[in-house]
């Protein structure tokens, strides 16, 4: 058994919830992009809070660990397509 820490993929390519539930958020990989921007949020439906400044991120990955408990959600700006990887529940 490999001790890798590993995560579901939630793709998004607009404004909306990547999941409602508590969450570990390992990253996010930038499948493309043209001038597009990233805001994550605590989830929208609890008072949201951004968690970070605005991102504009390359194409690869991009770790993010963190552990969110009102789930998360993320404010797009351009065109972009990106896979989260989360842990639900933790």
């Amino acid at each position: 058994m490999s001790d890798s820490i590993v995560g579901v993929p939630k793709n998004i390519t607009a404004t909306g919830t990547v999941t409602n539930k508590s969450c570990r958020l390992l990253g996010f990989y930038v499948n493309s992009t043209s001038a597009g921007t990233l805001v994550l949020n605590t989830e929208a439906n609890i008072s949201p809070a951004a968690i970070s400044g605005t991102i504009t991120p390359a194409i690869g990955w991009h770790g993010f660990p963190a552990v969110i408990t009102n789930g998360l959600s993320v404010t797009v700006g351009g065109t972009i397509n990106v896979t989260f990887m989360v842990q639900e529940g933790v």
